[in-house]
């Protein structure tokens, strides 16, 4: 199974994208979310994949971050819920808005997103209210890390502008120093110097 995918934008279209991998093009389908996050055509891209086998077909999911595809899978566990509706949900709601409407039980807010009617909904919220909660609280940190690193002027920001240099997709070293910084804590990464940054997150990366 295809788990992951590192290569160039080829083509997007309003639902999919095509990833260029040493030549070989993968069909990708995307949230709107996920999408509206690309690189431009014959950037660098990284996305966490999720492989749906079907008699007929092999169709590619991919997601920006892990959360995402996490989510995903948890959606896909309610019955009468398939990976085209799970994504449609991903489209419709962040994962950490989408987990607050599961466990507060909100029907009007879940009933809202396309192709969820009441019965789904209800579904949801039952069955999903004690699974979502750790969510939340994922999808916070990972929207802090990735606004706390930048491509500014700051070592962390030097540090990532390094790695995308050296031939790492932006996003991967994005996680990557996103996971240095959850290991060592807030303080000792903004003290790091450049070299440290990028030193710590070649060992994340490899």
């Amino acid at each position: 199974m295809i788990a992951s995918l590192t290569g160039k934008v080829q083509y997007i279209a309003s639902d999919r994208c095509v990833i260029n991998v040493n030549g070989v093009g993968y069909e990708v389908f995307l949230s709107t979310e996920g999408l509206s996050r690309l690189p431009e055509k014959d950037e660098n891209i990284f996305l966490h994949i999720h492989t749906n086998v079907r008699e007929d077909a092999i169709v590619l999911f991919g997601f920006g971050e892990r959360v995402e595809k996490e989510m995903f899978l948890t959606l896909k566990t309610v019955s009468g819920i398939g990976p085209k509706l799970a994504l449609a949900i991903l489209s419709g709601m962040q994962v950490d808005s989408l987990s607050q409407a599961i466990v507060a039980g909100d029907i009007k807010g879940l009933t809202a997103i396309s192709g969820v009617g009441k019965k789904t909904a209800e579904r949801l919220c039952v069955e999903l209210k004690d699974k979502v909660g750790d969510f939340q609280s994922a999808a916070s940190q990972t929207a802090t890390s990735t606004i706390g690193i930048s491509g500014g002027s700051t070592a962390s920001g030097d540090a990532l502008s390094a790695l995308v240099n050296l031939g790492y997709p932006d996003i991967a070293a994005r996680e990557a120093l996103a996971s240095v910084k959850k290991q060592l804590g807030d303080e000792i990464f903004t003290e790091m110097k450049v070299e440290e940054l990028i030193r710590e997150g070649l060992r994340t990366l490899a």
